[in-house]
């Protein structure tokens, strides 16, 4: 079998990870000229063509798989920037760039609990970049080999990865408390929930319409809807009169208790379990980051 020339390897995934040859060449510090030719080399020695020349570009299937290859021998470095740490904690420098271990992790989990579960492995300076995504799509990215893990809707794993449980986030369905008491003094129902906007974190998004339609019955839900791509951005337009939104009960708790927003479906809470997927290899990195959210999630989540 071939043996690909690591800086090539890099160099493929600093085009795909910075979006263009220009940003790629500025990251490794050599010229756009070099880019290509590494490129150029390693297609080459594949045979195939790893990068579609769209806007925004984007690897093609064999890319894909080089792509995670990469981001294999990343984690091998990683794992042995861990045990050079113990055994010489003085002969190691500040990681590089190309040694960052990639997360895709939905954005109303970064807001809640999976920062705080990340915080020990960061402040040892395990370099790590978290995607974010919504959590029926976060699984895509561990698909195409961009991330190592994912937290995730999704339950079955895929192919070479493996999958843990991780409980379950419930939502509820929020308002600033002056505007409840005008547009919604009975809190929310089956009759006027079309009267008033719901704030989503996208187009992606569906929380919003399962919500409603789970908590009343309902098949055909269509609502008028702002998008605001962050989960506590949401939580300010609302707190702004802007509208209602269902986000997480842990972002909210606080101000619920405080009085500043209302449960308007205070009879009824949608679960969502979150599921974590990683590659299945042995590595103490993946040990570590697999320890550090199954457990902060048992500590945040529900079981049910």
């Amino acid at each position: 079998m071939s043996t690909f020339d690591p800086d090539a390897l890099e160099c493929l995934a600093a085009i795909v990870e910075e979006g263009g040859f220009e940003r790629a060449a500025q990251r490794l510090s050599i010229t756009q000229s070099a880019v290509s030719q590494r490129l150029r080399a390693l297609e080459a020695q594949v045979g195939t063509v790893l990068i579609v020349r769209s806007r925004p570009l984007k690897p093609t299937s064999a890319g894909q798989l080089l792509l995670k290859h990469t981001k294999q021998l990343r984690l091998l470095r990683a794992d042995l920037e861990r045990d050079m740490k113990e055994l010489a904690p003085s002969s190691t420098g500040g990681a590089r760039e190309e040694e960052r271990v990639s997360l895709a992790i939905n954005a109303d989990s970064i807001a809640t609990w999976a920062l705080p579960a990340l915080n020990e492995l960061a402040v040892q300076g395990l370099p790590m970049e978290i995607i974010t995504d919504d959590q029926d799509f976060t699984h895509g990215w561990l698909r195409e080999g961009q991330v190592l893990g994912c937290v995730t809707t999704l339950k079955q794993a895929l192919r070479g990865c493996k999958m843990v449980p991780l409980g379950a986030m419930n939502y509820v369905a929020v308002a600033q408390a002056a505007y409840a008491k005008s547009h919604c003094p009975k809190g929310l129902s089956a009759h006027n929930f079309r009267e008033m906007p719901f704030i989503a974190f996208n187009r992606k998004d569906d929380m919003q319409s399962e919500f409603v339609g789970k908590a009343f019955g309902l098949k055909r839900i269509t609502l008028n809807q702002l998008f605001v791509p962050s989960s506590e951005g949401q939580v300010r337009a609302v707190l702004a009169g802007w509208g209602v939104s269902v986000v997480p009960e842990l972002l909210a708790r606080g101000l619920l208790e405080q009085g500043q927003l209302v449960n308007i479906a205070p009879a009824f809470a949608l679960p969502i379990q979150l599921y974590w997927h990683c590659w299945n290899l042995e590595s103490e990195v993946l040990d570590a980051l697999t320890r550090a959210l199954t457990q902060a999630a048992a500590a945040a989540l529900t079981n049910g």
